[in-house]
């Protein structure tokens, strides 16, 4: 997957955190790392999913960047499916036509509405956007943090607990759980939270 060189990321060494930035500036950092005898073992998070970044460090700075700059790197564990061959549609407004599987008391209703089926759907769903804009917010810092914590602080004390605070929203809790962890860990994970125990604090 190509995240361009302008995506925000974080890199870790360890428990140490390398880098955080703009991902070519972030590789070049943990370039000079990689190359060092003896490092902790490497990984790099995207700043807004927490999934994890993987560079190919061979070679030169120059032939890293080049490669980024290519598109050659790869997210895991869960990448994004690729779209599917584009249908009937209006390819020049970006609709793209996929299946819906609706009762046909829904098809009734949706047929009755002012332009049809497909602008009462396109409405629904932008209307359904707005409502739930700060949720949707929320629950992706969510599951940023949670993937961050289980790759980082899965075998530390007090991870179940943290977990079970961030998905109750007690941030309190989870504060008080985290607070002995190493330090950029600990900060870490609660950047990446905020935004979801804002959100539920609103909700």
């Amino acid at each position: 997957m190509d995240h361009g060189n302008r995506t925000s990321c974080t890199a870790f060494e360890g428990t140490r955190r390398i880098a955080s930035g703009e991902l070519a500036e972030v590789a070049l950092k943990t370039k000079e790392v990689v190359d060092r005898a003896g490092h902790a073992p490497i990984l790099i998070f995207d700043d807004m999913t927490s999934e994890s970044i993987e560079i190919d460090f061979r070679g030169t700075a120059d032939e890293v960047l080049k490669r980024l700059s290519s598109g050659t790197i790869e997210v895991e564990p869960d990448a994004p499916p690729s779209q599917p061959p584009r249908g009937p549609g209006r390819p020049r407004l970006g609709v793209i036509a996929r299946e819906v599987t609706l009762l046909p008391r829904h098809w009734d209703w949706l047929n009755d509405q002012t332009g049809g089926a497909s602008v009462a759907l396109r409405k629904l769903v932008e209307e359904a956007r707005r409502a739930n804009e700060s949720k949707d917010r929320a629950r992706r810092s969510r599951e940023a943090a949670y993937r961050f914590l289980s790759a980082m602080a899965g075998n530390l004390d007090g991870f179940e607990e943290a977990t079970r605070a961030l998905f109750a929203g007690d941030r309190e809790r989870f504060d008080e759980q985290i607070q002995p962890w190493p330090a950029d860990v600990r900060d870490h994970a609660r950047k990446l939270a905020a935004v979801a125990f804002d959100g539920m604090a609103g909700a």
